[in-house]
């Protein structure tokens, strides 16, 4: 379920977000840090692999599902 968050007071380490602009994804992955005084918090980016720093005030975040892990071939 996608569910549209305000500030990073609803945020937990390890949960999955998605961080829009402009209806663009331009970020997504695992939460790993958060400042609440700062309203700031840092994701591990699941495309680069990368810590990234998150401005909710800049980009539209959304607490989504993470996506199912690919399955193995053979």
């Amino acid at each position: 379920m996608d569910l549209l968050l305000t500030g990073t007071n609803p945020l937990r380490i390890n949960d999955y977000i998605e961080a829009w602009h402009r209806g663009k994804l331009f970020h997504s992955g695992r939460v790993i840090d958060v400042v609440p005084s700062l309203e700031l918090f840092w994701i591990m980016d699941a495309r680069t692999g990368l810590r990234k720093l998150i401005d909710p005030e800049a980009l539209d975040i959304r607490h989504v599902a993470e996506p199912a892990e690919p399955l193995a071939t053979a």
